[in-house]
């Protein structure tokens, strides 16, 4: 019965479409409807419905309109126009060199989609193929045009198109994906080109929305898919449904075709308009004037993309692009590792207290021996003489761990003095501020990035949070105290009514800076840190109103601030540092607001991970090494800034996989399938970028493994992050029986923060934080061993944790000489099952883990 009801419905709906009137056509199932009726025009959609909870919801202004770019000769590569800042004069100023070219790439005429003609049509003929397929075709004057309409089998909500351009003449043809819909903007609820911008209001100065996507561009500019995280464009509604574009994957341009890096290839143009300024979420392709748009008479070419209605946010949609279309879940089943976590943090000691491989240099500053490591990047004043230490969380557990005099006696006190004089105390408007990032040795002086300028952000990094994390090591510190309330005296003092903070002020007049752009990052978070360590009220509720002015201003709106000077603050990594000060804040206040929007940060936060394209075997050439595909796979790394202005235009991704624990944190509390695997896809099997000498791992995607190159601090970051995301994992995968405190986060790159300042739990037992290299062998790249001592006792525990999707088996073992000269080893028990071990033969499965007490005898 129930095949011949089917059978009939079939046929009942093929019957009855087939005998309309040819002027009306229907595309439907279940959950989507698409009526066309052909007008004099030719074929417009004039239903598009969408079912949400069993209701028909049609907001989307229907449309069906095609478009059509052509042109007879090659369109200019300058910039087409120039633009202003919301406050008047040129954008961007003429210091910021590093973002010239792309600001020229950005704004010529094909990325601002004014070059060539625009052919607008509605197909003037259809063909019903069957119930699920129309085909629809249209004659130009300078080519025919097809286009193939099919609803998909597995995902009912989603269209698959492919169309064809036939030209008739030679020329530069792009053809842009049809206008399904349009979202009335006063229906608007989000709009976002991954990777470029998202957000939930229209921006009408140009620069504030293509350089910082601080509100919806109101132009209809062609985004390259270079920084596009994720390739689907996407407008959704207030009443709950999701308009999606995705290309078919290999349509896009691959970063590493070959043998050489080919990330600047622009195959296809997304954006988040029409050519008519309409808000419908479009596709170009070929890019005019890019490879394959010019075409002879006769030279057909085509290509596929899907539409997808979803009756669900733009988070929904996102997930369906990542897992369904472009296959992120198998592309993390072929990560590898080739050398296990913890054996990195190994050797990254040993070249940490290696002064020679570390850059360490040591020199006299205001009667004070301060410690650095050297800094050859771009630096406003360096004569290669810059100096700069990173995560000093980092380095303080790593030394309180190993317990090495080489970092408790030759790198900590100067680290310590260089963070001293690195505050300014003199009296006068920037008392209590940073100086500086870097120190030049030839000059004798600390400077920013980019300008003699001080930051409000810097003073929250490099004085809050540093000596945070230094105090949370050594509370009776008493001079670090006093810096940090100093800071906290002065951060206060410069918080506006509102809660909010300049962006800069100028170091030479105390003016304030960049007032076109507002300080959506979380500057408040140093406040935090001020009541966290000197319990003073004051403190908390001035961070509360600092978080509730970026909540309505930057969590709210999708707007947000990067830390980089050198490129003018574009957003970058900061917005995932949100996430977890926002989350603090709520362990804080219990106020679940905070963990509403730390959330959704951690969301948006999403589309600063690369998820394409689809990992593989494909055997390709690095450096004249063979690699297969997946080991230098884009996907599941994240942006150091992405968008017009980002470093991954010329660069790619980076290895600093920062976000990785808090991921891990997010997806506990939110059960997202998506946080864990974006977390566990950036850390593991990325030794493809680690340098096999010093196990550092290089920044830069394109620098592949070239290890720390000329940022040999950044070391201290790989070890915190690392650190930050196998404790997270040991939490999570023990269901919260592994519990270790958590620090503050680290300065600028991004969420990860310190452990190793108090004892952790281990199954109701407390434990210390240890690291003894050569302790526990695994014989396995897979398996991390995490090693802690009880505070009562003789008892180590190793926390073992499987880095591999698939089960791993392997071979336990432990030499407790390395714990304690002349020892033994009396028993090994599961914790979990509480069984004693009689063979160190184990298994675990796929990011599995056990916990086992080792006693001494």
């Amino acid at each position: 019965m129930r095949y011949y009801l089917t059978l009939f419905s079939c046929l009942f709906f093929t019957l009855n479409t087939l005998g309309q009137s040819s002027k009306v056509i229907t595309l439907g199932n279940k959950n989507i409807q698409i009526v066309w009726q052909k007008s004099a025009e030719g074929y417009r959609i004039q239903k598009v419905a969408v079912n949400k909870n069993g209701k028909w919801v049609n907001d989307l202004t229907p449309s069906g309109e095609y478009t059509l770019l052509f042109t007879e000769t090659k369109p200019s590569v300058e910039s087409a126009e120039t633009f202003d800042k919301i406050t008047g004069g040129k954008f961007p100023e003429d210091a910021y060199h590093y973002q010239q070219l792309q600001w020229k790439e950005s704004t010529t005429a094909v990325s601002l989609n004014t070059a060539g003609k625009a052919y607008h049509f509605f197909p003037t003929t259809a063909k019903l193929i069957d119930s699920r397929h129309i085909q629809f075709s249209h004659e130009t004057e300078v080519a025919t045009i097809t286009a193939d309409w099919k609803l998909d089998e597995k995902f009912s909500n989603d269209i698959q198109v492919k169309q064809t351009i036939t030209p008739k003449k030679k020329g530069f043809f792009s053809l842009a994906s049809p206008t399904l819909a349009a979202l009335p903007v006063d229906k608007m609820a989000w709009v976002s080109v991954p990777g470029y911008f998202q957000g939930n209001f229209m921006q009408e100065n140009f620069a504030l929305a293509y350089a910082y996507g601080h509100g919806i561009p109101s132009r209809p500019v062609i985004y390259r898919e270079r920084c596009a995280s994720t390739l689907s464009p996407l407008v959704s509604t207030k009443s709950g449904i999701t308009l999606s574009i995705i290309p078919e994957p290999g349509l896009a341009r691959d970063p590493w075709a070959k043998d050489k890096i080919t990330q600047t290839d622009w195959f296809i143009g997304l954006s988040h308009m029409n050519r008519k300024s309409q808000l419908s979420p479009t596709l170009y392709y070929p890019v005019l004037g890019e490879e394959k748009s010019e075409r002879e008479a006769g030279q057909e070419i085509s290509y596929g993309f899907r539409f997808s209605l979803v009756s669900g946010d733009w988070f929904q949609a996102l997930n369906h692009a990542i897992y369904d279309v472009y296959n992120f879940k198998e592309g993390l089943a072929l990560r590898q590792s080739k050398q296990s976590l913890t054996d990195r943090i190994e050797k990254m000691h040993h070249y940490l207290i290696d002064p020679k491989t570390s850059l360490w240099n040591i020199e006299e500053y205001k009667g004070k021996q301060i410690g650095a490591q050297s800094y050859m990047g771009g630096v406003v004043g360096s004569n290669k003489d810059a100096m700069k230490n990173s995560d000093y969380g980092a380095m303080w557990m790593l030394a309180h761990a190993t317990k090495d005099p080489e970092l408790t006696q030759k790198v900590l006190p100067p680290a310590e003095n260089f963070k001293l004089v690195q505050q300014m105390t003199d009296e006068g408007f920037f008392k209590g501020a940073i100086e500086g990032q870097y120190y030049l040795a030839k000059s004798k002086k600390f400077v920013e990035e980019w300008g003699s300028v001080v930051e409000p952000i810097g003073l929250t990094y490099y004085v809050m949070l540093d000596i945070g994390n230094m105090l949370l090591f050594e509370p009776a510190n008493k001079e670090l105290k006093e810096r940090l309330t100093l800071g906290a005296e002065k951060l206060l003092s410069w918080q506006k009514p509102d809660g909010s903070f300049a962006v800069a002020y100028d170091r030479k007049t105390d003016e304030e800076l960049f007032k076109d752009i507002k300080d959506v990052r979380p500057t408040f978070y140093g406040l935090l840190v001020a009541y966290r360590v000197l319990k003073d009220e004051k403190y908390l509720k001035a961070a509360q109103k600092g978080a509730d002015w970026f909540i309505k201003n930057a969590v709210e709106t999708g707007a947000f601030l990067g830390v980089c000077g050198d490129a003018r603050y574009a957003p970058d990594f900061a917005t995932g540092q949100s996430a977890q000060a926002l989350l603090d804040l709520f362990d804080i206040t219990k106020d679940k607001r905070y963990q509403s929007a730390a959330i959704t940060s951690a969301k948006i936060y999403v589309g600063s991970i690369y998820t394409h394209p689809i990992p593989s075997k494909k055997i390709k050439i690095v450096n004249g090494v063979e690699r297969e595909d997946w080991e230098i796979s884009q996907a599941g790394l994240s942006f150091e800034h992405g968008g017009i202005f980002g470093s991954a235009t010329r660069h790619g991704p980076i290895q600093m996989a920062s976000h990785a624990g808090l991921f891990i944190r997010i997806y506990g509390i939110t059960g997202e399938q998506i946080f864990a695997d974006l977390a566990r896809s950036a850390a593991i099997g990325r030794d493809a970028f680690v340098d096999l000498k010093t196990s550092v791992a290089s920044y830069y995607w394109q620098a592949m493994n070239r290890g720390a190159g000329p940022y040999p601090h950044h070391a201290w970051w790989q070890v915190g992050w690392i650190t930050d995301y196998l404790l997270s994992e040991a939490a999570l995968r023990s269901a919260g029986k592994v519990s270790f405190p958590r620090g503050f986060v680290t300065p600028k790159v991004g969420p990860h923060q310190t452990y190793g300042f108090e004892p952790g739990t281990i199954y109701g037992t407390k434990a210390s934080l240890v690291i003894r290299e050569g302790f526990a062998e695994t014989g396995s790249a897979s398996i991390d061993p995490l090693l802690a001592k009880s505070e009562s006792g003789d008892a180590y525990f190793v926390m073992l944790l499987n880095n591999n999707t698939q089960p791993v088996s392997f071979n336990l073992s432990l030499n407790s000489e390395k714990l304690k000269t002349g020892s033994k080893i009396k028993s090994i028990k599961n914790l979990a099952s509480g069984k004693l071990l009689t063979e160190t033969k184990l298994q675990l499965p796929g990011f599995g883990m056990q916990v086992l007490e080792v006693t001494l005898q």
